[in-house]
């Protein structure tokens, strides 16, 4: 099976494409590297491709030739933060870029399964598990950006009938993290050897799920016999808080970690709670996660100490 990666050089990307390897399949990325790192992948020269996804000529030249089975749309800018902060931009890369991918699919005779990377923040604020059926009312830029992906595929998915599957991801964490999230932050404070580290909101709640468990989840989809068009939570399905995460990284560091509150992290808008439901994941493809925060974190104070 040929499956075409876009910003497959990324932070998720980086632990989908070993995993489908390990199925046979033959694995071709798209990706500029603005956020991506060539180094994180071991596919030969000849199935990488650094294009902008807003180059609709480029990848549609790279679907044509490579005529992929399943495409794998993760290429996006989705630091809130950042896309808050230049909303022209991310938008323009998160939906225009979404058009070329899905319109230059078209090239495709062989395509016969989308998968597209959404998000959670699709969601609106709730203190309860959200389910897939929930409403969605999303808060920010980069929210509404992918809630815009869901709706161009469901429209690929009517003017084609090829599968296409969305997968709303709530926080990712693990290896090769390219942007200053939660986990990351706290991490590079503690390799610079600070033990006081500067944080943002601490109080807020979130469902933390591991990037092999989402590798994991996502390969399931991939080879199910899901037809239609369908959308997945991928969470873990648990909720921790801020000083919850920074409490494992004492824990397993053996040593005292003091946060001070830098007014300039601290959101404007904050959710208190983000928890997926993933029932409907578990109960279509058999997966269950296997790693918790204590395991993940563990393995990122690991491979720094190497």
């Amino acid at each position: 099976m040929k499956v075409l990666i876009t910003g497959g050089a990324g932070f998720i990307g980086s632990a989908i494409v070993p995993r489908l390897e390990k199925e046979g399949c033959e694995l071709f990325v798209i990706d500029n590297l603005s956020f991506g790192n060539r180094d994180f992948l071991s596919i030969p020269d000849s199935h990488f491709f650094k294009v902008d996804i807003l180059d609709f000529d480029g990848v549609e030249a790279i679907i044509s030739k490579i005529q992929p089975d399943v495409i794998v749309h993760l290429a996006a800018v989705h630091f809130i933060p950042y896309c808050n902060q230049h909303p022209f931009e991310s938008s323009d890369i998160n939906i225009r870029g979404t058009i070329n991918v899905l319109q230059a699919a078209k090239s495709s005779k062989a395509l016969r399964k989308i998968v597209f990377a959404s998000t959670a923040a699709v969601y609106p604020i709730s203190e309860a598990a959200t389910a897939e059926n929930h409403e969605v009312r999303p808060l920010d830029i980069y929210g509404l950006s992918k809630l815009a992906g869901e709706h161009l595929c469901q429209r690929f998915h009517l003017e084609t009938h090829i599968d296409t599957i969305v997968c709303r991801f709530f926080n990712a964490f693990g290896p090769n993290e390219t942007n200053p999230h939660l986990i990351p932050e706290i991490e590079n404070q503690l390799r610079e050897g600070q033990r006081t580290i500067s944080l943002g909101n601490l109080t807020p709640k979130r469902d933390f799920i591991h990037t092999h468990d989402m590798a994991e989840a996502m390969t399931k989809l991939i080879f199910s016999d899901i037809h239609g068009y369908d959308v997945f939570n991928l969470g873990r399905g648990i909720e921790y808080a801020v000083t919850e995460i920074v409490e494992t990284f004492e824990k397993l560091l053996g040593e005292k970690i003091t946060i001070e509150v830098d007014p300039a992290r601290v959101r404007k808008v904050e959710r208190m709670h983000l928890l997926a439901d993933v029932s409907k994941l578990k109960n279509a493809t058999g997966w269950e996660p296997k790693w918790g925060i204590e395991e993940g974190v563990k393995n990122l104070i690991d491979n720094w100490k190497k």
